[in-house]
């Protein structure tokens, strides 16, 4: 995580790319673990051999959801905390799409741009990214999405 910023640097960030993770590799155990945990095991996930076979792929690919799923941990990487923000909590994803398979060992990484932060009397900032999930050496990105978080601060905001 980067070092915390003020909520008047927050607004003045509205518009830019405000942090982009490391790369993180996206290997078949992970893939297995989230076939485990969300009990979906198709082939094109889990079985290398049979994917390499019989899908345009070359082998196995990531589940989707696994792709987004992996955003949580990216964004804490890469997003500058809120002065006085207790917790973050994630409010959901607007115009989701998957642009392009993730295979197995490859490797993705997070670029956040802030489209808008809506700092609220109650003490919540509605923050809105436009999020774009790389996937190294691809033009196409593995997906792009407006994700939606709050920032819940410690004490209300003084509004002008």
């Amino acid at each position: 995580m980067k070092e915390a910023i003020t909520l008047k640097q927050l607004k003045e960030a509205v518009g830019t790319e405000i942090g982009s993770s490391e790369w993180r590799v996206v290997s078949q155990e992970m893939i297995n673990q989230f076939a485990d945990a969300t009990d979906d095991h198709q082939f094109i996930h889990t079985d290398p051999e049979r994917a390499e076979k019989e899908t345009p792929f070359g082998g196995t690919i990531a589940h989707g959801f696994l792709t987004i799923s992996l955003l949580s941990t990216l964004a804490y990487e890469a997003l500058p905390m809120i002065e006085g923000a207790t917790m973050g909590i994630n409010y959901g994803f607007d115009k989701v799409r998957f642009m392009a398979p993730v295979k197995s060992g490859k490797r993705v990484r997070a670029r956040f741009k802030l489209v808008d932060a809506d700092i609220r009397p109650s003490g919540r900032v509605l923050n809105n990214y436009e999020v774009t999930l790389e996937i190294e050496d691809s033009l196409k990105p593995a997906l792009v999405a407006n994700w939606l978080t709050i920032a819940v601060l410690e004490h209300p905001p003084e509004m002008d």
